[in-house]
């Protein structure tokens, strides 16, 4: 793999793998489901300074499903917030990283499901479609995934996509008023890859001039055939990370998916099961490294500190080519990714 690539993964990685390390998993914590640092300290606190990223915002989610209370709850009488998780970060690159980059970077990086509610939620899923005016038949995308990412929450008033896109605006018009090259970098594992590839759509639908990608990490699949080309006529690119043995990846769409002849995704498109991954998929292989045990686990399988260690240093099966140009001496972009 080429060395630039590799460091690229494995720092967005660490991005997404930040958002597990700080969120406060003790029900005996007053800010039990948030995070458990102040967003100035964050990536200091995690020792990811080395990245050379600033957090500007945190944000704030919660799955839209009415069950009884019977899920675990913090012990607090007077929980931070009853209702919300926090479940990710906005940062942008300092001006040493950017000098490296060739560009200001902003990045988005989303957490994937830890709670019990959140795992029920996924469960429920089904297409739902994104808008009543898709550009050429219906655009479908997980329902739950979806309407999550529009629910208003009770610790702030803006949904998570209102979120995302008042920050990405304010550091986009501050950065790029300025003259600067502005590029957007969305990450997230699991569930957070699921709402990564949501995000990135809908930046890209609100017509910002941006270079946009997606680092995915055992992400499902999040819509139907037409949400794909969508995405792709939006230019969004997309590099999904796998382990094959992760049965994640492979869900939704059991039966209809991008792997079926065009024909019959086409006489199922409106089925509320047919799926299709979206981008370009680097496929790893945890039973294949001298460094990770040859288990079985699907758990195992599915853990994104397993697919950090297979990036930094094992052999993995690549089906993609993936064309790096450099600027200047320093300058990198890895933005163009060919099949």
């Amino acid at each position: 793999m080429d060395p630039l690539l590799r460091s690229e993964l494995i720092r967005y990685g660490e991005m997404a793998q930040s958002c597990y390390d700080a969120f406060d998993y003790d029900p005996f914590s007053y800010y039990f489901g948030g995070c458990r640092f102040p967003r100035r300290a964050f990536l200091d606190s995690l020792h990811l300074t080395r990245h050379g990223y600033d957090v500007t915002r945190y944000l704030y989610a919660t799955a839209n499903i009415r069950l009884p209370n019977f899920f675990t709850k913090s012990r607090w009488p007077n929980l931070w917030s009853p209702k919300a998780n926090w479940i990710g970060y906005v940062a942008v690159s300092d001006d040493e990283t950017s000098r490296v980059l060739g560009r200001r970077d902003i990045a988005i990086a989303w957490r994937g499901t830890v709670t019990r509610l959140e795992w029920l939620a996924d469960l429920m899923n089904y297409l739902k479609p994104v808008d009543d005016n898709s550009w050429c038949g219906k655009k479908k995308s997980y329902r739950n995934f979806f309407r999550s990412f529009n629910k208003k929450l009770h610790h702030s008033i803006r949904s998570r996509l209102r979120q995302v896109l008042t920050e990405v605006k304010r550091l986009t018009e501050k950065y790029d008023g300025a003259g600067e090259e502005v590029s957007i970098t969305i990450t997230g594992h699991s569930l957070g890859s699921a709402l990564a590839t949501l995000s990135a759509y809908d930046i890209a639908e609100t017509g910002l001039n941006l270079v946009i990608c997606v680092f995915s990490f055992s992400g499902p699949r999040v819509g139907n055939v037409r949400f794909k080309e969508r995405l792709d006529f939006l230019g969004v690119k997309v590099l999904r990370v796998v382990n094959v043995h992760d049965i994640v990846p492979r869900c939704p769409g059991f039966l209809f998916n991008e792997d079926v002849p065009r024909v019959l995704t086409k006489l199922a498109e409106g089925l509320p099961w047919c799926y299709s991954h979206v981008g370009v998929e680097l496929e790893l292989d945890h039973k294949s490294s001298p460094f990770l045990k040859p288990t079985s686990d699907l758990v195992s399988a599915h853990n994104l500190e397993a697919h950090l260690h297979l990036l930094d240093g094992s052999v993995s099966f690549l089906f993609f080519s993936c064309f790096v140009s450099y600027n200047t001496s320093y300058n990198v972009n890895i933005y163009s990714i060919i099949i």
